[in-house]
């Protein structure tokens, strides 16, 4: 296995996972350009219209535990194939979509499940293909979504103007189903845990697969001597009397098999309460969820606040939307390659693109030209590219061992932010008719979700436990060091 982490088919895992990731996320994240459009359409406030963007991209981080644990058991490849299927089938879907209700069925849960499931497998299989090259390989994986947002926001621009909406969702739609053939060179270095279950079951089984059942015989009991024959009622109060061991009763029977199924659930909650004992990741949640509460809203709002001020008339040959991804894919290249530095911490340089990307939100309002809302949809979409980080932080934090499930803990509160930042700020532009309260709000949550990791990253509370476990080893060394103390005070 060693001889084929950073190798050769490794790279053909990242060009694989890139081109699924492209694949499925190049709608949702080109989302913006689909917006005005479904605004005019629908005639419904942009709070509602906002939950379909929300609702995609969110229902792909919060379903991330679930899509994990299907990883885990079927495999990457399995997964990635389902995932096309649900991908297509939801975009195909939304072209014939009547309201917005059903938009946020067929486009926001449904193409939002199908994005998740490419999201866990891709980057489960490259962390498994890496080792060295780890930060750089996840960065060009995710460096897919980046890409994906750019070509398909003018893709999506031109379709519609060549075919409306309908036919530009139908063929968004075809294109997703090439995922099927991205999921071909994933192939496991490890059998999955449904195959290791279903090999583990068939060597344990030593006779035949059908056992012809014993015959049964009825006994009159009337014909028989009572000393050779007893009811069950005797045989119950003689052995409650002398203590003799009898056969369990149904019910704990039926205690115990509930028991059994049910202790793979408690030991993974049992699992999950230990992610949260340790500071570093219950500081990475709070961070994940405050940053996709206020950083994503630009993506999906970013056109219509061009057109709201009366800085462009229709969406532009390069929308904002492809700024905002190309910069993205920069960020996610430079941050991953960063991240292998030997003296980098992983942690503070996420902590300060959070805080980058908080700055760069709280300046929104103040720049009233369309000129600056590029300079700031490039600044932002550079340090949006911290989601590159995401797994190798998780890594570092909790081991190569249990990824998996702590990432999907993870996307599941950057999920949450995600789902509840666009109604949000929809909702203050519907009671202030001005987006610059909702930028304000949003650029607030970002800067703190990046205080609160930095100041739970600084290396004193490393310092600090070390000194106490020293104190514990070796008390007389740490009297001395006292005592040292005080005379060099004196």
């Amino acid at each position: 296995m060693a001889a084929s982490l950073d190798g050769g088919w490794s790279w053909v895992i990242v060009l694989a996972s890139f081109m699924a990731q492209l694949l499925a996320f190049g709608s949702p994240q080109a989302v913006g350009v689909l917006y005005p459009e479904w605004l005019s359409a629908f005639h419904e406030s942009k709070g509602m219209t906002a939950w379909v963007g929300s609702m995609v991209s969110g229902v792909a981080l919060i379903a991330s535990p679930l899509c994990s644990a299907c990883v885990d058991n079927f495999g990457a490849r399995p997964v990635t194939i389902f995932s096309g299927v649900m991908v297509a089938g939801g975009l195909m879907l939304s072209a014939f979509a009547p309201n917005v209700s059903f938009l946020i069925f067929s486009y926001g849960i449904v193409v939002g499940m199908g994005c998740g499931l490419v999201y866990a497998a891709t980057l489960t299989i490259t962390c498994q293909y890496f080792d060295k090259r780890r930060g750089l390989a996840l960065g060009i994986v995710t460096t897919g979504t980046s890409v994906g947002g750019f070509l398909y926001a003018t893709a999506q621009n031109e379709l519609i103007d060549l075919f409306g909406l309908d036919g530009c969702l139908l063929i968004i739609g075809a294109l997703a189903l090439n995922l099927m053939a991205c999921a071909g060179p994933m192939r496991p270095l490890n059998l999955p845990g449904y195959y290791l279950k279903q090999k583990a079951a068939l060597a344990h089984k030593d006779g035949p697969l059908y056992d012809k059942p014993a015959a049964i015989i009825i006994i009159d009991s009337s014909t028989m001597n009572g000393s050779a024959h007893k009811s069950p009622v005797k045989e119950l109060l003689i052995s409650m009397e002398t203590g003799e061991p009898r056969a369990e009763p149904v019910c704990s029977q039926v205690v115990q098999v509930v028991k059994k199924r049910l202790r793979p659930h408690v030991d993974y909650l049992h699992t999950m309460a230990e992610y949260f004992q340790d500071r570093s990741f219950t500081a990475f949640c709070i961070s994940i969820f405050l940053f996709s509460l206020g950083a994503f809203p630009p993506v999906l709002f970013m056109e219509d606040v061009a057109q709201s001020e009366g800085l462009i008339e229709h969406v532009a040959l390069i929308p904002l939307v492809s700024i905002v991804a190309v910069a993205t894919g920069m960020g996610k290249l430079v941050l991953g390659a960063l991240v292998d530095v030997r003296w980098v911490s992983g942690l503070l340089l996420y902590a300060l693109t959070v805080m980058g990307s908080g700055v760069a939100l709280l300046l929104v309002p103040a720049w009233k030209s369309y000129v600056g809302l590029q300079v700031l949809s490039a600044t932002l979409g550079f340090f949006s590219g911290n989601w590159s980080l995401t797994s190798y932080i998780t890594t570092h934090i909790v081991g190569i061992e249990r990824l998996s499930q702590a990432h999907g803990v993870l996307m599941c509160f950057g999920g949450f932010g995600i789902m509840l930042g666009p109604p949000v700020v929809g909702w203050f532009f519907d009671w202030t008719q001005s987006y610059d309260l909702a930028f304000y709000f949003s650029g607030s949550c970002v800067v703190l979700g990046g205080v609160v990791l930095f100041l739970a990253a600084l290396p004193c509370w490393d310092r600090e436990k070390k000194e106490k476990n020293m104190s514990a080893i070796d008390p007389d060394k740490q009297s001395t060091s006292d005592c040292d103390k005080v005379a060099s005070v004196a």
